[in-house]
């Protein structure tokens, strides 16, 4: 499997961050070509050395490596990294990698 995380930080308006993501951004992500699995967190973002900066984590799942590059370079998959800069403002990191059961 082949994973993307997106990894928000704290927006200055949560409400209005919220409300973009799963209602826009979302749905447009969720038409990504090979998208086997789409995860958010639920509640607040933790850190084991005290308060965390990020507001909301994604995990995209996918067969295979190339499977999400063929995504990400997909129309779905190039609009919904367009869309980034409509709610993002205060960052986001995009994480790729391949994972295993072990």
């Amino acid at each position: 499997m082949a994973k993307l995380l997106a990894i928000y930080k704290k927006p200055a308006n949560v409400a209005a961050f919220d409300r973009y993501y799963f209602s826009t951004h979302l749905p447009l992500a969720k038409k990504i070509s090979g998208l086997r699995r789409y995860e958010v967190n639920a509640g607040e973002v933790g850190s084991a050395l005290g308060e965390s900066p990020y507001h909301l984590v994604a995990t995209l799942t996918f067969d295979s490596m190339d499977a999400l590059q063929r995504a990400l370079a997909s129309p779905e998959g190039q609009q919904a990294a367009g869309d980034l800069a409509n709610f993002a403002q205060a960052g986001v990191e995009l994480l790729i990698f391949e994972s295993k059961d072990v």
